[in-house]
């Protein structure tokens, strides 16, 4: 897909749902957040669930964050808990 009808979708898609081209765009680009709002919208649109939306905007969140940190998560021990089972006496 070259960069026309690249921007051409994004186009058709604001005009569906009922948003500033410029919205799609900046979500495409990672600058702006899907909102609920924006969610709901793509949804109704698109078929797909109001969480997968979401689900997406948080998988990306979570990814932006590790690479942001890496270095100190990397420095992060591990803490494993010490769980014992009590039998329990009838």
């Amino acid at each position: 897909m070259d960069a026309s009808s690249h921007w051409a979708s994004q186009y058709r898609l604001a005009q569906a749902i009922g948003v500033p081209p410029c919205r799609i765009n900046e979500i495409v680009h990672g600058k702006r957040r899907i909102t609920p709002e924006t969610a709901v919208r793509m949804a109704k649109t698109l078929g797909l669930s109001e969480r997968y939306w979401l689900n997406v905007q948080g998988d990306y969140d979570i990814e932006v964050e590790k690479d942001r940190h890496q270095s100190e998560l990397d420095a992060i021990t591990r803490i494993i808990a010490c769980v014992t089972r009590r039998r329990h006496r009838r």
